[in-house]
């Protein structure tokens, strides 16, 4: 293969292999982020065929680890967390303290230092945000009070571990000294706080602007490059100007970003590559992962299973019900809690390169997590079998009831000239309207009470969710581009059977194409204007 190149082979095989085992793991029902695992297992050098080169897939991974904490960043949510922080901040720091103490003591058994413990225990403590978003909302309990305090308390644990990021190099720097650790720890955070101070003062002015510059250009390359530019400018900047991680870099810029109007745009335009650098992230990590330890460390692997699924569950419930919540609350919270994922893969990569862990304390991270994800839904499901028991009938209706929002209003996708048109309409009438438009820049978006905006991509389900799809009377779908428009419909039906939908569409072929997607009624324009010409025609003089 003259044209072959090891970059080329690493992300070919690793994009092609995530995919085929990513579609196996989805066709089996479990999360595809263990297809990602386990194609870079069938890649690392521990199983026989095809092995991609190690360094070139650690420099995909950075890039990797970058868009992902970007995209923390961009979905952090001050607002969210503050509505729940009298549970959510207590609950995750105490949480991630006692699974912090059970993976040292862990660590202590098996003869490992202090500073590999604090590493491993960290590692075990936080839970996976992906695998968590995605099992909320298959439940539809994203809404509901205690999916908000899940949330809330997984934020809390992602800023617990983007500041753990920023101290390991210090920690690993440090050697034995006390006094060296002091002075380096101090030195770190200085830094990090001159990095905060920058973006806060001049990072917050410059990015919004720069953005809202980029968007009124109309051109969609240049938004989504100004994106990547500022994701992977700010994380590359804060490292080589500050000193700090990639990581915290990228939370940053994504956090400020997420402060602009056009953060969900944002989100949207860079999701897909978003996706791919992240899937080839999972498919590095599963290459460093050596298969043996099941059989090698068996009492090990046990023990980081049970401090992930038992252990942290346990303190989680405790911590709920000590808060006087409800058992629903607290027992969503523990099985939300019952797994680890990306945030425990970068932690103990980044253990390992510094020499802090050895390698079998990595190798046991990544079968702990492969076990526990794959576990979760079980979890989730005997929770939801047998919690109802712990619970008054009247306490387990509560819990299952939404925070408050309107109810019964039209969700109407896209604001062109049809849009305007029926969304004009609608207000006139006096109905609740919430608008979905891609272009942040559209003419004649309503200021109105009954009003609500979102900007972004409807094909998004992120999106929909945010239009309280599942609360609303009617969607009604005007936009011109028939592939999109029948994307919305099928995951709008798919997800809400009972659901009221009209689309609009371009020709026959459309209607027909709408219709076997689910909406109840398709409209073009040649009909229209043919019914009213014929509804005139036998008018009375």
């Amino acid at each position: 293969m003259p044209h072959a190149t090891p970059l080329i082979a690493t992300i070919v095989g690793g994009l092609t292999l995530a995919f085929i085992f990513g579609a196996v793991a989805q066709r089996l029902r479990i999360p595809p982020l263990v297809g990602y695992l386990m194609a870079g297992v069938a890649a690392g050098p521990f199983t026989p065929g095809y092995v991609a080169d190690q360094h070139l897939a650690n420099e995909l991974a950075e890039l990797g680890v970058i868009l992902l904490m970007f995209g923390v960043g961009l979905h952090f949510s001050v607002r969210d967390l503050m509505a729940v922080r009298k549970i959510a901040i207590p609950g995750a720091v105490t949480q991630i303290a006692v699974a912090t103490l059970m993976g040292m003591g862990l660590a202590a058994l098996l003869g490992w230092s202090l500073a590999g413990g604090i590493v491993f225990g960290l590692a075990l403590s936080v839970a996976s945000t992906v695998v968590l978003l995605r099992a909320l909302q298959e439940r539809k309990i994203l809404d509901t009070e205690r999916g908000k305090i899940a949330v809330g308390w997984l934020i809390v644990e992602d800023l617990a571990m983007v500041l753990a990021l920023v101290l390991l190099p210090a920690l690993a720097q440090g050697g034995t000294g006390g006094s060296a650790i002091g002075s380096i720890l101090a030195l770190t955070v200085g830094k990090v706080i001159a990095f905060i101070a920058f973006m806060m003062i001049v990072g917050r002015r410059l990015i919004p602007r720069a953005l809202h510059y980029v968007a009124h250009t109309g051109s969609r390359e240049l938004f989504r490059l100004a994106v990547l530019a500022i994701a992977l400018g700010v994380a590359f900047g804060a490292a080589m100007l500050f000193g700090v991680s990639f990581a915290l870099g990228a939370f940053f810029a994504g956090m400020i970003l997420a402060e602009s109007p056009l953060s969900q745009r944002a989100a949207n335009e860079t999701l897909p590559l978003r996706d791919a650098f992240a899937v080839l992230f999972f498919v590095s990590v599963g290459m460093l992962f050596n298969p043996h330890v099941v059989t090698d460390e068996p009492l090990p692997l046990l023990g980081t299973v049970a401090i992930i699924i038992v252990g942290k569950s346990v303190a989680a419930l405790a911590i709920v019900m000590a808060f006087r919540h409800s058992a629903a609350t607290a027992l969503t919270i523990a099985a939300s809690l019952a797994q680890i994922g990306e945030f425990s893969f970068i932690l103990v990569t980044m253990g390992h390169e510094l020499e802090l862990i050895p390698a079998v304390a990595r190798d046991l991270i990544l079968a702990g997590a492969i076990i526990s994800i794959l576990l979760n839904p079980l979890i989730f499901a005997i929770v939801g079998r047998y919690g109802r028991r712990w619970l008054p009938e009247k306490a387990a209706e509560e819990a299952e009831t939404p925070s408050p929002s309107p109810r019964g209003h039209v969700v109407l996708i896209g604001y062109g000239r049809v849009g305007s048109l029926v969304g004009h309409k609608l207000l006139e009438a006096g109905e609740r309207v919430t608008i979905i438009e891609a272009q942040p820049d559209a003419t004649g978006l309503p200021d109105h009470p009954n009003a609500t905006v979102l900007i972004g991509n409807a094909c998004e389900p992120d999106s929909l969710d945010q239009a309280r799809l599942d609360q609303a009377r009617l969607l009604c779908v005007a936009i011109a581009e028939g592939f999109e428009a029948g994307q919305i419909v099928e995951r709008a039906r798919k997800a809400h059977p009972a659901l009221r939908i009209i689309a609009r569409a371009q020709d026959d072929a459309e209607v027909e194409h709408f219709s076997k997607m689910g909406a109840d009624i398709a409209v073009t324009g040649e009909r229209e204007i043919a019914r009213s010409m014929v509804e005139y025609a036998f008018r009375p003089r």
